[in-house]
């Protein structure tokens, strides 16, 4: 899939600005497509080239002029025939971490285990952010609730995909952790423990 239709998809929200875009990806849009500003801003241009976005220029006292996006027709018939279409493929799991993890018998146990740490707490991070997008977007109102009134449901179901995506990612970052632990705690019982616990980090 292309950058094309997760733009238009945000802009189902309403008019924005490239500025207002770019924190929807940031935020709302992380969890299943990431971007730069810089590819946000060049995939824009196409768009409205192609007719699939329109665009007007707000005049700003003491700031830049900015410029607002809205879906066009054409572009909500090209975003209506891409969501019925099948995925091209399967989603497939490119992670250089584990990567490292299938190679780590033989390294630094301590290495690896930082590595883990590193992708636990940026797991965290995301998970604690996601959370409060889907505070907001229920403001006060049950998920059954919110999933059965609001105007559109398809922001939080991709929200909960990436939730339990960082979950996932949560519980194996802990697994892999307690893994790491017991396989060192026999060696530092060892005579040499003291110099084996400098090889563990």
């Amino acid at each position: 899939m292309s950058l094309k239709y997760a733009v238009l998809a945000a802009l189902l929200e309403g008019e924005a600005s490239g500025y207002e875009l770019s924190k929807v990806f940031d935020v709302s849009l992380a969890n299943f497509w990431a971007s730069t500003p810089q590819q946000l801003y060049r995939e824009l241009e196409r768009l409205a080239q192609d007719g699939l976005i329109e665009a007007r220029v707000v005049r700003q006292e003491r700031r830049p002029d900015k410029r607002m996006f809205t879906l066009t027709e054409a572009g909500r018939e090209d975003l209506r025939t891409f969501a019925a279409a099948p995925p091209r493929r399967p989603t497939a799991i490119r992670d250089e971490l584990l990567i490292k993890i299938q190679a780590m018998d033989g390294a630094d146990p301590g290495a690896t285990r930082a590595l883990v740490e590193e992708r636990e707490a940026w797991a965290r991070g995301k998970l604690a952010r996601y959370r409060r997008v889907r505070e907001r977007l229920l403001a006060g109102r049950s998920e059954e609730e919110y999933l059965r009134e609001a105007d559109r449901v398809g922001p939080y179901l991709t929200l909960m995909g990436g939730i339990g995506f960082e979950e996932e990612n949560l519980r194996w970052c802990e697994r892999v952790l307690t893994v790491l632990k017991q396989r060192a705690a026999p060696l530092e019982g060892a005579p040499d423990a003291s110099a084996r616990h400098r090889a563990l980090g």
